[in-house]
């Protein structure tokens, strides 16, 4: 009798148990499959917050208004007016060559340094990020001897306002024209990286259309919506990380929330055009921007369009082309070419 007990109440603990463990992964499918999607209806603002991930600041305790900390000793932070109500926190690195006389300058002198004839960029970054994870990419331009402007986007970083495509270009184009109003005749490039190439493409229309012709447009890690599905598009991670998404909202590039058409705008664009691409991105494929070449070019010419793509054996990925050691001399002969 006592072992027949026991048998029972093993048995009764394992019946619990299970039932448990069952109810458990009841919950979490009910979480997964409909509270999740539900959500992500009902508050647009969270699809907002997938597709930028502009509120994600890492590292948290930067404070972006002093570039110097973080040893760009010849740059200056401000902050421009695209529109009211939205604030841009933009950085101006000048030519290394100035580095000297750089130190101790205010907003009016790095404004009148613009007009030294030297090359500007305008570097829109991706969408995990802000002005600061552009360092690098100051200093290697900065020795090149030209002057980089790296912009936070509306919602970026310490810029106001709420991120959308169409606040996104109005934001660059804004930059652009200050820029051109400050430079006089110095050639002016604007260089996208991820979701900024987006944005770049999209100004690069817009200024065709005010019959204005960027002077060159450097595509780094380049996406186009109508290309790439889902299961790959840099800003739809959590269709295929939460199982049952896709049915509940639409994709992030619908109702006008993130299109940037980017091969339509190719087709538009007059501007000579570099595509850099690393054979390894695992976000953006390369045979996307090699399809978005094709396009380029049959749009243009090969003389007008270039791809540097750099070997997966490298490394780099989505986000460290700067590391290479030959990426200065591409930008010098594209610069030198235009």
């Amino acid at each position: 009798p006592h072992n027949q007990l026991s048998s029972c109440f093993i048995s009764l603990s394992l019946l619990v148990f299970r039932s448990q463990r069952w109810m458990r992964s009841v919950l979490l499918s009910i979480f997964v499959l409909v509270l999740v999607p539900f959500s992500l209806t009902v508050l647009p603002e969270l699809i907002q917050l997938l597709v930028y991930t502009h509120r994600i600041r890492v590292p948290f305790f930067v404070d972006l208004s002093r570039p110097s900390d973080l040893s760009l000793n010849h740059t200056m932070n401000m902050y421009l007016t695209s529109e009211e109500g939205i604030s841009l926190g933009v950085w101006h690195t000048v030519p290394e060559s100035q580095w000297k006389e750089a130190q101790g300058k205010d907003l009016a002198w790095y404004q009148n340094a613009l007009n030294d004839r030297s090359p500007v960029f305008i570097y829109l970054h991706g969408n995990m990020g802000t002005r600061y994870h552009n360092c690098y990419i100051c200093i290697v331009l900065s020795a090149l001897g030209y002057h980089v402007l790296v912009p936070d986007y509306r919602g970026f970083g310490d810029s106001t306002g709420e991120p959308t495509e169409a606040g996104l270009t109005t934001d660059a184009l804004y930059l652009f024209n200050w820029v051109k109003a400050h430079s006089g005749n110095s050639l002016v490039i604007i260089w996208g990286q991820s979701l900024g190439t987006g944005v770049a493409t999209n100004t690069a229309v817009k200024l065709v259309e005010q019959g204005v012709v960027c002077d060159g447009v450097i595509l780094e890690a380049t996406f186009s919506s109508t290309r790439q599905p889902v299961t790959v598009h840099p800003f739809s991670w959590y269709y295929w990380t939460l199982p049952g998404t896709g049915y509940f909202f639409p994709e992030p590039w619908a109702e006008n929330k993130a299109v940037f058409p980017s091969e339509e705008n190719l087709k538009k664009m007059k501007s000579p055009i570099l595509f850099l691409h690393s054979e390894d991105d695992p976000l953006t494929p390369i045979r996307f921007a090699q399809q978005m070449y094709e396009v380029a070019v049959s749009t243009q010419n090969a003389e007008r369009v270039k791809l540097v793509s750099f070997d997966s054996s490298l490394g780099y990925l989505h986000n460290g082309l700067y590391k290479d050691p030959h990426l200065p001399d591409i930008i010098k002969r594209f610069v030198m070419s235009l």
